[in-house]
């Protein structure tokens, strides 16, 4: 294959909507040497999957100009310097927490008693978790990086040009928002060096680095910007700024500041003019929601689903596939409910698709089917071996049926390659905690094994004994569902009741239910010596 087609096949394979964004930076930026692509976050609460809609998207881009051979630097800045200035709803010891307001983030205690303090327990919440689905950024702390005084020279040229920056934050607001000239502007903030709050107010700029504040404390001082620890600037000049640092030439937004007229627009403003730096490419990300909840989801709410919440339900692959499949500009909810086992067919068609097990309607839909499959995984591109498939639903009916025992459902299927495990055990894990924590009651049994009996009548009893006696003995003679399912009718009829009838009767001594999985294909899913221990006592 030459050089050019294969240029050309690759140009059809990577069709993915992250796919077309990478063309659009390299064509925008040019042919570079390292693209940074970022993302970040003010960790002043749970950080949650609304959130992580944001990692995703990055991730899902860095991966589209690796896979074009691009050398790429993904950064995830944690803004923990920012004000500690509400009390989140879900947080512990709340009345702790409020003696420290107004302080920076990282100068707030753990409550939870585990991290050096507040910001950190959150950040290590969304670190320790990204690996499990295939995120590894490289994570900048901007508390630490404004207290090294990295940003002083930032800083300066920030309070050197405060007009120029007054002008382009007015640029985009209209007259009733607008700063009137005569209102002071001053685009950095100061944490008092004796009480460690924002209550200050500047009072004096040297024009080179000396900057002067007073605090309602009652503190007066002048600092240097290339020593003191407490100076900042604020997020609209912050923000330019450390896209001329680290030289970002990516970073989405969602929809509220990618809106025309916003803080994305305001920021590219003063990136150029202040900092000389054209403005990353960007594209906007629409909220994530939850099933039945309106709005999006707020950490100062106390409304959020986490991400490590989303993964006990959804396994890494099928969460990404979520984000993946869904267009990054529409808004869409995740799911705990019945949902949950569609969303797993859904992944596991686009799967069957990828392998060629299932074909597609055309050539275009197999590869975008394959593109999302490829994104999808933990590791970007095609696993070595297909991974073994079993239907979410039927699985949650497997484990319930082994009480839970992954590793007695999993020998139960006999054919699961050693390479197949790693991957069926999470959605097993997956499986269990659905079935057991989030799935309706209708949806849950467990098998009556402690010799228990359930109340029947005679013509009942009957039957049941009918069923244990001539059906449960020939059931592997039955080469189908259908065949099974045919005796049993064949029992009702003789017995002279209604075929129903004698369904509910046997959930009532199976699982003390009216109803439960398909009957004929639940009694082979728990076999002949279950089945008898359960009848044994009619």
């Amino acid at each position: 294959m030459s050089e050019t087609e294969n240029q050309t096949r690759n140009a059809k394979e990577l069709c993915h909507w992250a796919d077309l964004q990478a063309d659009r930076i390299i064509k925008q930026k040019g042919d570079l040497d390292l693209y940074t692509c970022a993302s970040g976050i003010t960790p002043s609460g749970t950080v949650h999957i609304g959130n992580f809609r944001e990692i995703i998207t990055v991730d899902l881009i860095v991966r589209a100009l690796k896979d074009r051979g691009k050398n790429v630097r993904f950064i995830y800045s944690w803004d923990d310097y920012d004000v500690f200035r509400k009390v989140p709803a879900n947080m512990p010891k709340p009345e702790e927490l409020e003696k420290y307001l107004r302080f920076p983030i990282t100068m707030v205690p753990d409550t939870f008693g585990r991290d050096e303090n507040y910001a950190r327990h959150h950040e290590r919440d969304i670190e320790m978790q990204l690996p499990r689905v295939g995120i590894h950024p490289e994570f900048l702390y901007q508390a630490n990086r404004y207290r090294e005084n990295r940003y002083a020279e930032g800083m300066k040229k920030a309070l050197q040009q405060r007009d120029l920056i007054k002008w382009c934050l007015n640029n985009y607001r209209d007259e009733q928002h607008k700063m009137k000239e005569s209102d002071e502007y001053w685009p950095v903030s100061v944490f008092c060096s004796k009480c460690n709050k924002d209550t200050t107010q500047i009072t004096g700029y040297d024009g080179e680095w000396g900057l002067s504040y007073k605090c309602d404390c009652g503190n007066e001082e002048t600092g240097d910007l290339r020593s003191f620890k407490g100076f900042k600037l604020g997020w609209r000049v912050d923000w330019p700024m450390r896209w001329n640092e680290e030289k970002v030439v990516f970073e989405p937004g969602g929809k509220d500041h990618i809106s025309p007229g916003g803080s994305y627009d305001t920021a590219k403003l003063v990136s150029k003019k202040i900092y000389g730096w054209d403005a990353p490419i960007t594209m906007k990300y629409d909220f994530v929601g939850l099933k039945g909840i309106p709005g999006k989801m707020s950490s100062s709410k106390g409304k959020v689903i986490s991400l490590v919440d989303a993964l006990t339900v959804y396994q890494p692959e099928v969460l990404r596939y979520i984000f993946a499949v869904n267009k990054v500009d529409h808004e869409f909810a995740i799911s705990f409910d019945l949902d949950v086992i569609t969303m797993y067919e859904a992944y596991d068609r686009t799967e069957r698709i990828a392998w060629g097990i299932d074909k597609a309607k055309n050539d275009d839909i197999f590869l975008h089917e394959k593109r999302v499959y490829e994104l999808s995984q933990i590791e970007n591109g095609m696993p070595a071996v297909m991974p073994y498939q079993i239907g979410f639903r039927l699985l949650t009916t497997l484990l319930q049926t082994y009480s839970g025992d992954i590793d007695a459902v999993i020998a139960s299927l006999a054919d699961v390659k050693d390479e197949q495990r790693e991957c069926l055990v999470r959605r097993c894990q997956c499986a269990w905690y659905w079935v057991t924590e989030c799935a309706p009651e209708d949806f849950k049994f467990a098998l009556r094994l402690d010799g228990s009996k359930a109340s029947l009548d005679e013509t009942e009893t009957k039957a049941v004994v009918q069923i244990r006696d001539t059906v449960i003995p020939v059931m592997d003679e039955c080469e189908t569902d259908k065949d099974l399912q045919q005796k049993i009718y064949d029992i009702a009829t003789g017995l002279g009741m209604q075929p129903k009838a004698l369904f509910t009767t046997m959930y009532h001594v199976l699982v003390d239910k009216d109803q439960g999985p398909r009957l004929a294909s639940f009694m082979r899913i728990i076999g002949k010596e279950k089945l008898e221990k359960i009848l044994s006592v009619y």
